[in-house]
């Protein structure tokens, strides 16, 4: 069984609120390269929603501020939970088995938004992701809150960006340099170019060893 942004519950939500949030398009990429290539008896749920789970699941943990959100996990058994900031996992550990997959993309889909920049530097992501600093800085840009394609396509433009997370590995993928503003990631070389394809293969090898 799969949990994810198909699901009829999951659209049926998205009629009075935001799909552009990276929770969502990692889902897509997740049900797209992950789910077809990795070999498992394992459930899926590819993003979280309403305490929507299965026993014998893998659970791709997105929040990454907030973990007690995965409380409604407590009753699941046997959860293999996905986690992509290493710190996350001793914060899941009591709902399942938390393992490291490094965040990835779909390069190839990123790629094509590559254009010479004509602009200098900006903020990219989710308004609330946004420190009071940035936000107040003078002269500078915000991309957000826009569709993908709109959104990739402004981000190629900045020579350098305030990012974290997937923003920051598709600005990297954009050719951006992408600049600290989070204390919690004061290196930027944290966020590593990985293709899904790739991170499915790695994914791959994880489940073998937890189900071996």
């Amino acid at each position: 069984m799969i949990f994810s942004h198909e699901s009829p519950e999951y659209v049926e939500s998205l009629r009075t609120r935001n799909h552009n949030s990276g929770a969502y398009w990692y889902s897509v990429e997740i049900v797209e390269h992950f789910v077809p290539a990795v070999k498992t008896d394992r459930n899926w749920v590819t993003i979280g929603f309403n305490g929507k789970c299965y026993d014998h699941s893998v659970v791709f943990a997105h929040s990454n501020l907030y973990p007690d959100v995965y409380e409604y996990l407590a009753p699941f058994d046997d959860l293999v939970l996905v986690c992509s900031w290493p710190q996350q996992m001793d914060a899941v550990k009591r709902w399942g088995k938390p393992v490291f997959l490094p965040m990835s993309v779909d390069v190839s889909y990123v790629e094509q938004f590559r254009r010479e920049k004509d602009r200098g530097v900006c903020f990219a992501g989710r308004m609330e992701k946004c420190t009071d600093a940035l936000r107040y800085t003078p002269g500078l840009d915000f991309v957000a809150e826009m569709e993908r394609d709109k959104f990739l396509a402004e981000l190629a433009r900045y020579e350098k960006v305030y990012a974290i997370d997937r923003v920051a590995i598709e600005a990297k993928v954009l050719g951006c340099e992408v600049l600290p503003y989070d204390r919690r990631f004061p290196d930027p070389d944290f966020w590593q170019v990985l293709d899904s394809r790739d991170a499915a293969r790695m994914l791959q090898g994880i489940l073998d060893e937890v189900d071996a």
